[in-house]
């Protein structure tokens, strides 16, 4: 693949993974994308997991086409990206790594050595001349590791974004529902927590003329930049994506869901653009959670269960509030035989996160849904679509 007349892609695909840092579901694979750039001289963007250092390597000899690489920049030294680092030093032995000062720390950690005789730490702002090529580096600490730099090509106006900007998905799969879907899974698993990092990036990459944007892991964006960092400002600043409402729901007898049913029923009779309704039993808890920050407006229900929240609910509002969750409009339904206390416990597992407006309508089902069950939903509906 060709980025332009100077970078390639040289990283690969892996369809043997099941899951994505051990627990992110990935049936269309993963990309490990990794770049060079041939100029005087030559800069190799990363590498690649450890799996794929033989066929990484082949793509690297391949582009060189009998030329040496200068330096391997390393931009993010998650395994996935770095696995292969020593395996470079050890093949081109008078090739620099270019990292930053935390990244050499790691570095030593992994491979016992920090390559101490070919460094070139770079900070906010370091410049590399490659030729026609000036790269200029960007500190991204905790987006998502606190080591990690992005790389800003001027001639060419490529942003290398280290996991930036990336997605699920193997390079060769033609996804049909587009980047965002997929990216938005990714950012809020992955990233989702590092909102505040990620607004002091874009703040650092506004001045900048961006054509073209290479992640670590999904497609290379080349049109319409400003839709990539107006969806990422959104996400980072935990702002409403969509118009909607989000029903989460646990059922052990199929109560609770026919109420979490009922209202989303109402709702849409009453003009709601968008009611997405999980199971969050049944269904990939992640595709879950995107759906939690991409709406402005959520309703929790649920059983009462040894006094408190059914455990898959409150595995749920864990991942919610250890990514930041904020900003939303939250709502509650409680089941409960003889003492319904989730609403209350819902609360309080909530009770740290910023800017919550709570509905005042709070629907409590006692075993089964009931006339005056489907009265509360209701006013639940108005309240939320007013």
């Amino acid at each position: 693949m060709k980025v332009s007349d100077s970078i390639k892609y040289i990283g690969v695909d892996d369809h043997k993974i099941d899951l994505f840092e051990g627990q992110f579901d990935v049936p269309n694979g993963m990309s490990y994308n990794s770049y060079i750039i041939l100029d005087e001289k030559i800069a190799v963007m990363d590498s690649v997991d450890a799996n794929f250092g033989d066929e990484w390597l082949a793509n690297l000899k391949s582009a060189l086409n009998g030329r040496k690489p200068d330096y391997l920049v390393v931009q993010h030294m998650e395994m996935d990206h770095s696995a292969n680092i020593l395996r470079f030093a050890q093949t081109y032995p008078e090739a620099k790594i270019v990292a930053s000062k935390m990244a050499f720390v790691i570095m030593n950690s992994y491979f016992e050595t920090a390559f101490a005789d070919r460094q070139v730490v770079v900070a906010d702002n370091s410049v590399l001349e490659l030729g026609t090529h000036t790269l200029q580096f960007i500190t991204a600490p905790n987006v998502h590791w606190p080591e990690v730099i992005m790389t800003y090509d001027k001639t060419d106006k490529v942003l290398f974004s280290a996991d930036g900007f990336g997605k699920f998905g193997a390079l060769d799969y033609d996804d049909p529902e587009g980047w965002a879907c997929e990216a938005r899974r990714y950012y809020f698993g992955i990233v989702g927590k590092f909102g505040s990092f990620v607004q002091q990036l874009l703040k650092k990459a506004a001045p900048l003329d961006i054509k073209t944007i290479c992640p670590l892991h999904g497609p290379v964006l080349n049109d319409n930049i400003s839709y990539y960092l107006d969806t990422y400002n959104t996400w980072s600043s935990y702002g409403t994506e969509s118009e909607g409402i989000v029903i989460a729901y646990t059922s052990v007898y199929g109560n609770t869901k026919k109420a979490a049913e009922k209202l989303a029923e109402i709702l849409r009779s009453k003009g709601c653009p968008k009611v997405a309704i999980s199971d969050l039993a049944r269904e990939d808890i992640y595709e879950c959670v995107e759906d939690a920050f991409r709406y402005g407006k959520i309703v929790f229900a649920t059983t009462t269960y040894c006094g408190g929240v059914f455990p898959k609910m409150r595995e749920f509002i864990e991942h919610l509030t250890e990514r930041n969750f904020q900003n939303k409009t939250v709502a509650f339904i409680e089941n409960g035989s003889w003492g319904p206390a989730a609403a209350k416990e819902m609360a309080a597992m909530l009770s740290g996160c910023s800017n919550i407006t709570y509905a005042q309508n709070k629907v409590t089902i006692k075993i089964s849904v009931k006339d005056e069950t489907v009265s509360q939903l209701e006013k639940l509906a108005d309240e939320l679509m007013g």
